[in-house]
């Protein structure tokens, strides 16, 4: 019974993470073949090329994008594994075909072309907001993607600051097709834009609460949250001052989407229950994020 409980709730995961990479996509498509194409803005990470090889030989974008992640997701298949790659493949090949979509049926969809300040920002929260997105659900768009994933399986450092590095060279280079440094700067408010917004996202979906609970109930109440939604509670033995009688306080850390559902169960078993709330930095083990602290090795 419970094996089939947790099966179905894997489905339902990766159910859920598929859905989601499918709209980042979108998202990030919309961004790029609508917004910055066009209008000649460039952009960084394996769509930055691909742009520069469509401005300067006509290639099409799709062709030359699905080409490189290929041999990049050769490369990462032994470190990032293979549930990685697999969705990767996935955001890779719907995004080829999107970019193909896109620019055939909206070509002529010229979205504020005559203010390529605005143009930027946009492209630049659409597409920052899929990348952003699409690794908060074990996806990615491949390219600078997969190289930020790497470092991040490693280093608890800001995604954003990764792709902010790697792709400067990279909106940098396009000025030898482009010829036009005011683009180049656009480029870069572009890169800017889609980094504040790939931290913003990712660190929304990973953002997680602490609660302290004291009630009478809190058997009922430690046992609910254990079931659902299947979060450790650790009971912690105090005294209270003013009361002068012991009492039983629950501690809990959970996701901050689950912080609704929490309240409502403690609210449904004791409406006269204390609870503190607070955010946490990080919550690193089992449930939550693994640790990324480099480990030396010293020789005697």
């Amino acid at each position: 019974m419970t094996l089939t409980i947790e099966r179905k709730k894997a489905i339902r995961k990766e159910i859920r993470d598929y859905v989601m990479i499918s709209i980042a996509m979108i998202s990030y498509g919309l961004g790029w073949t609508i917004f910055l194409l066009p209008n000649k803005i460039p952009t960084g990470g394996v769509p930055g090329v691909s742009s520069v090889l469509y401005w300067g030989m006509d290639i099409p974008v799709q062709m030359s994008y699905f080409a490189i992640n290929a041999t990049l997701l050769l490369i990462a298949l032994r470190i990032l594994g293979w549930r990685f790659c697999v969705k990767t493949i996935y955001a890779v090949s719907l995004l080829t075909a999107l970019s193909a979509v896109f620019q055939e049926h909206l070509e002529s969809i010229h979205l504020l072309e005559g203010d390529p300040f605005m143009t930027s920002i946009i492209g630049g929260v659409f597409m920052g907001s899929g990348i952003g997105l699409g690794l908060a659900f074990n996806g990615s768009t491949g390219g600078t993607d997969i190289v930020a994933a790497i470092i991040s399986k490693y280093r608890n450092i800001s995604l954003g600051r990764v792709f902010l590095v790697v792709d400067l060279t990279i909106i940098t280079s396009s000025y030898f097709v482009l010829h036009d440094w005011e683009k180049i700067i656009y480029g870069y408010v572009t890169l800017i834009v889609s980094s504040l917004c790939i931290d913003y996202v990712v660190n929304s979906m990973r953002r997680s609460v602490q609660f302290f609970i004291i009630s009478d109930k809190y058997e009922e109440i430690g046992a609910r949250i254990i079931n659902d939604p299947h979060r450790g509670v650790t009971v912690v033995n105090g005294h209270g001052f003013y009361s002068g009688r012991d009492v039983h306080m629950l501690f809990v850390l959970a996701k901050k989407s689950e912080s609704h559902k929490i309240f409502m169960l403690i609210n449904e078993i004791d409406p006269k229950a204390f609870v503190s709330q607070s955010a946490v930095i990080g919550v690193y083990g089992e449930g939550f994020d693994k640790f990324k602290v480099r480990t030396k090795r010293y020789q005697e």
